[in-house]
């Protein structure tokens, strides 16, 4: 067995501090920009990493250096057991913070305990506060729960940053309303990039993409003013600014411009546990085959440092590195964002 330094570092000096980590492939809206109107094929329940699978990997994870979890879907909450999984992680020595991005349909009910369980932040994907856009974005008539459950995370006083794609001829008008939440709010306001990521290739670049995180943040200043910027959280994919006079904050992240390689400490696993070291790779580890074959701890800890070690400078280079065969962009909701 190879000598695994107590914190990984890749080729490039960046740290591995932080995993998303799908619970399932499923979810209950059919965005647009993320899956087909008719859904996906799903990955079959035996195929899913099983809780116990996932809390194993996560151990050997801390292990390098991991500290920091969020689970991510497909939407997390149609997957029976999650809020027993998250107190189970809670008790990984090593890690001590953990997030959950959702969509907010089944969400409210669980805030209260989400609070106990020491969830510090969930991130809340929403793209338009009129209920008429969500339904046609999402295909699902469920704008009121998703209200709802940002109220309630508010109310529990949990860190909440909310997740908006940005898409031309869709929901640009909503970027203003979206924005104005953090007058008197104390939420994080995420604008994103829109990425080819809906089992079929762009054909914009990130040169051409017709809202990229410029044309973005000048869209908001033309409302709002100058955006001022904020220091930058290690490893952060956003550009985080303060409006004069509100209670929260903006931010841009672009992920398809891909301007924020270069601090990225994480590295993703699917529902079916193939690993990510970054989102444009086509996955470069299967840890369901290993921990099904009978891998110890070990052959985990090294098949994933090496995995780790050996990943692309940029989201760029990953692209490169597919194999032609595997150029379109799979389901956001297989990959888990």
């Amino acid at each position: 067995m190879s000598a695994v330094p107590t914190q990984l570092y890749d080729a490039h000096g960046r740290p591995l501090e932080y995993v998303r980590l799908a619970v399932t492939d499923r979810c209950n809206l059919r965005c647009f920009y993320c899956m087909p109107e008719e859904g996906i094929a799903y990955v079959p329940r035996q195929e899913l990493l099983t809780y116990e699978e996932m809390e194993r990997v996560v151990a050997v994870l801390a292990g390098l250096g991991v500290r920091k979890v969020r689970l991510t879907g497909g939407e997390p909450f149609v997957r029976r057991g999650l809020l027993p999984f998250i107190e189970r992680l809670g008790q990984i020595p090593g890690i001590d913070d953990i997030g959950l991005t959702t969509n907010g349909v089944l969400t409210a009910p669980h805030v209260p305990t989400l609070a106990r369980l020491g969830v510090r932040s969930v991130n809340l994907s929403l793209d338009t506060l009129d209920r008429s856009r969500f339904r046609r974005i999402t295909r699902r008539d469920e704008l009121p729960q998703v209200l709802d459950t940002l109220h309630a995370l508010l109310a529990a006083d949990m860190q909440v940053k909310i997740n908006a794609v940005v898409m031309d001829g869709q929901n640009i008008e909503d970027l203003v309303p979206l924005a104005e939440l953090t007058r008197d709010l104390p939420v994080n306001v995420r604008f994103i990039e829109e990425m080819p990521f809906n089992g079929g290739s762009h054909e914009a670049t990130p040169a051409t993409l017709p809202w990229n995180h410029r044309r973005i943040r000048q869209h908001l200043e033309d409302h709002f003013g100058p955006l001022l910027p904020l220091p930058a959280a290690p490893g952060a994919t956003a550009s985080e600014f303060r409006l004069a006079g509100h209670a929260g904050r903006v931010g841009i992240i672009a992920a398809y411009s891909r301007t924020f390689c270069g601090s990225c400490n994480r590295l993703r696993i699917t529902a079916e546990g193939g690993v990510k070291t970054c989102l444009y790779d086509q996955g470069v580890l299967d840890v369901r085959a290993l921990l099904r074959g009978g891998a110890s701890d070990d052959d985990l800890r090294d098949a994933l440092a090496a995995a780790f070690h050996t990943r692309a400078a940029d989201g760029f280079e990953a692209e490169q590195r597919r194999p032609v065969h595997q150029l379109s962009f799979e389901s956001m909701s297989t990959i888990g964002g």
